[in-house]
């Protein structure tokens, strides 16, 4: 597939570093250009493939603590360029990199194992996600990645956006802002080749409508959220930008290892007892990680979210969502009962704590011994028992690239078909 080398993800430097070589090497074809600036002023750059007035515009990096991506969209621009057929009335358009900054601050780019990759976690706020932002913040508030993503998406009119995500343990899954007839039996199809499991019960999805499994329909609006607490919206995000030139948006999910639960569609025995368990599980965690950083840094909690560096303003966000989350979790039925939305949950609950201390450790590593010392306890403790719960298996780089270029062509194929001739055509 002509990947860079297993076990790696490309850096933001190496992406733009091959768009270039890609550029030079067809500059009849190929054009890389400067869309915007971040707020630390790190370029964004846009690959365009081809030149058709319909277009598929391709997302990477819009969560820092997600690398597949890249590697995944330097994959698509290269068969782009390959195979004629793909640009058959279609020019393909990748943004390399939506969130440079926290790219820089993610430096787990070759984990050997989940500890590892928290060592090197980052994650912004959800106010500081190029994506997210619009769901939290005043138009005039807006950051520039957010803006330049917008801006693109203006100028493009894609009939379909796809963003690139990933998890970090767990299984596959697509969140579509609109159904796309066709796509589950491909998506699943690759799956099972690649030896991915399809996360049937994803709890970003939770009670949206599904289009087969693991294929979600983002709901329409007026429908309740199913953790009312979370700050976060995704009709107001910038997946939905693309509907007022009758676009569309596909999110790909893909794991860095693989879990096991998480593909089980059956009914779970006790689902309101079990997330009960993990509610109070998840305040556990969490206070035992606000326990240390209120002993190193006392007053953090309330100033952070002004005054602190990146790594506290998310550690404390995080921490912040905890007793909302909590209380959705025991108050609100579950939208869900199988067994796969169950593991779902249970690994979100891990997460939240988990990325907490992570960071956290980083913040204080070089300036409280001790508070390092405890935190990184949590983190090798929390994430050796999240590894071993889940039975965590390592998906090889190519095999998550391989299924994201699958499923993006796939999508790309039949969104276009039913699309007909609509807006975009040409």
């Amino acid at each position: 597939m002509g990947l860079l080398p297993e076990l790696r993800y490309p850096t933001v430097a190496e992406l733009v570093s091959a768009a270039r070589t890609l550029t030079a090497r067809r500059p009849g074809l190929c054009v890389l250009r400067q869309v915007g600036l971040s707020r630390a002023e790190r370029p964004l750059h846009l690959l365009s493939v081809g030149h058709a007035r319909r277009a598929v515009l391709v997302v990477a990096g819009a969560h820092a603590n997600e690398p597949a991506g890249g590697a995944t969209l330097l994959a698509l621009a290269r068969r782009a360029v390959a195979e004629r057929e793909l640009r058959d009335g279609t020019s393909w358009h990748f943004l390399l990199c939506a969130d440079p900054d926290g790219a820089s601050l993610h430096t787990a780019t070759r984990p050997d194992s989940l500890y590892d990759y928290h060592l090197g976690f980052f994650r912004p706020v959800g106010r500081e996600q190029p994506e997210w932002a619009p769901s939290a913040l005043p138009p005039d508030r807006l950051p520039p990645e957010t803006l330049a993503l917008t801006g693109v998406i203006d100028e493009l009119r894609p009939y379909l956006q796809v963003s690139l995500h990933g998890t970090d343990l767990g299984g596959s899954w697509v969140q579509l802002t609109r159904d796309v007839p066709g796509l589950a039996e491909p998506f699943a199809k690759s799956a099972a080749e690649l030896h991915i499991p399809v996360e049937t019960g994803a709890s970003d999805a939770a009670g949206w409508p599904a289009s087969g499994p693991g294929v979600r329909v983002m709901p329409a609006a007026g429908s309740g959220p199913a953790y009312p607490s979370l700050p976060d919206d995704a009709r107001h995000s910038t997946w939905y930008h693309a509907h007022r030139y009758g676009g569309l948006t596909a999110v790909v999910e893909v794991p860095m290892w693989a879990g096991a639960l998480v593909d089980d569609p059956e009914p779970h025995p006790a689902p309101a007892e079990t997330l009960r368990h993990l509610a109070g599980r998840l305040l556990r965690d969490a206070r035992e990680v606000r326990q240390v950083l209120e002993e190193a840094r006392p007053g953090a909690m309330e100033g952070a979210g002004v005054a602190g560096g990146p790594l506290l303003r998310a550690a404390t966000w995080g921490l912040d969502l905890v007793p909302g989350l909590a209380a959705d979790l025991v108050r609100t039925p579950p939208p869900d009962g199988t067994r796969a939305y169950v593991a779902s949950v249970d690994a979100f609950t891990r997460r939240v704590p988990l990325r907490a201390a992570a960071m956290l450790l980083r913040e204080v590593r070089e300036t409280d011994a001790h508070a390092a010392a405890r935190l990184e306890r949590l983190v090798a403790l929390w994430s050796d028992a999240f590894a071993v719960h889940f039975r965590a298996r390592w998906v090889p780089v190519a095999h998550q690239v391989e299924h994201q270029v699958r499923t993006v062509v796939a999508a790309a194929l039949h969104a276009r078909a039913g699309a007909g001739a609509g807006p975009g055509a040409g």
